[in-house]
């Protein structure tokens, strides 16, 4: 697995799809990205060779012959924490929230270039658990507790259990604690990727946040949209 923000010298990623097509040149342009790529075609083929050979990264179709790909996710969550990329034709925005909620780091939509992809896998990887020996101390906002160097998070004295996504958008929102940060900035600076208009990335891992803490977008006591700009971190004292 790979801790802190240094990527592993080369990362060695299970690519799981059925389609021929797709399979064997991605798994050849991610080999020329310097990638160690295996591949299985079918979701158990897969399961096995996650757990048997822990990669650092899969990168997950849906539409297996054999299971749902979003099964495979739960069942893979069940046993490994090991970052998942979602690559689907499925671009709903309900289907992209099971997804998130199965335990997806991040998706990709069909059609999607090699490049694409690899942005995502070194901004997946990027994220890994673990802190760094530098990291700012433990940020105190009202009742919750942001600890950098352990990666976690209590409000009111209890732990609040997050994904490593979800802390790392917490984390940059609590360096900017009282101002609006854009969605173009999270996006850029949580997910390393470009800005897209049809990205709902940020506002479905916001709205998984809120419910960790125990608030909702109409009821906000942390996290306070600015509609049309971005969204803020505050106590609730100051923002009463």
């Amino acid at each position: 697995m790979v801790t802190g923000d240094t990527l592993p010298a080369v990362a060695r990623l299970l690519l799981i799809e059925d389609d021929l097509t797709i399979r064997a040149p991605l798994a050849r342009a991610l080999r020329e990205r310097g990638h160690a790529v295996a591949a299985a075609s079918t979701a158990m083929t897969g399961l096995r060779d996650a757990l048997d050979d822990r990669p650092d990264l899969v990168v997950l179709d849906l539409g297996l012959p054999d299971l749902d790909g979003r099964e495979l996710l739960r069942m893979l969550r069940a046993v490994s924490a090991v970052p998942v990329i979602v690559a689907t034709a499925r671009d709903d925005e309900r289907e992209i929230v099971r997804v998130l909620d199965a335990g997806a780091d991040d998706y990709v939509v069909k059609p999607f270039t090699a490049a694409q992809l690899d942005a995502r896998i070194r901004a997946v990887l990027r994220r890994g658990p673990g802190g760094s020996a530098g990291e700012d101390p433990t940020v105190v906002i009202g009742g919750l507790r942001i600890d950098p160097r352990s990666r976690q998070v209590s409000l009111d004295g209890e732990p609040v259990e997050l994904t490593p996504r979800e802390f790392d958008l917490l984390r940059h929102l609590a360096t900017r604690v009282g101002e609006v940060v854009t969605k173009r900035e999270l996006l850029t600076e949580v997910w390393q990727i470009p800005y897209g208009g049809a990205d709902k990335t940020v506002d479905v891992h916001l709205s998984w946040l809120r419910r960790k803490l125990g608030e909702s977008a109409q009821s906000p006591r942390y996290l306070h949209t600015v509609r049309g700009v971005g969204v803020r971190l505050v106590s609730p004292e100051a923002a009463g």
